[in-house]
């Protein structure tokens, strides 16, 4: 395959992936559902009061850190004798129920749920419920 005929196939992933944000952003803008804006107002400091003029400039610091967003099915315990058992074809049972939404983790911590999107071939989540910090306090507390 040459250069310019795979160029050619990203330039046409991009295109789906763009028209599908654009699809959710539109979305989102008709259910005035809040959506990330990355020219949002700043951020004000609680320890000088709050008031608008205070951004905090410390979170600037911290928006270029990598972290890392998995997607989890399900999970399942097994014994190690099962695991050295598995073979291409297996089939591992796991605890979700088919059409239940997945649990997007960032390092581990779940933050949101959501359902599977496919544009073009490839998979991608579309967010249905971001965990608000209070449920995923009482979510660590259940475990």
């Amino acid at each position: 395959m040459s250069t310019e005929s795979t160029d050619t196939m990203n330039d046409s992933v991009s295109d789906d992936w763009a028209q599908a944000l654009e699809e959710q952003a539109s979305t989102e803008q008709a259910d005035n559902a809040p959506a990330f804006d990355s020219h949002a107002t700043p951020l004000t400091n609680p320890q000088s009061g709050g008031s608008a003029g205070a951004p905090v400039q410390d979170i600037q610091m911290v928006l270029d850190i990598p972290v890392q967003l998995s997607v989890e099915l399900g999970r399942t315990r097994v014994p190690i004798k099962y695991i050295l058992q598995l073979a291409q074809g297996s089939i591992v049972e796991l605890d979700a129920l088919a059409g239940e939404p997945m649990d997007v983790l960032i390092n581990g911590y779940l933050i949101a749920q959501g359902e599977v999107v496919v544009v073009n071939d490839k998979f991608g989540i579309r967010l249905t419920d971001i965990v608000t910090p209070s449920e995923r306090m009482r979510r660590v507390s259940r475990t």
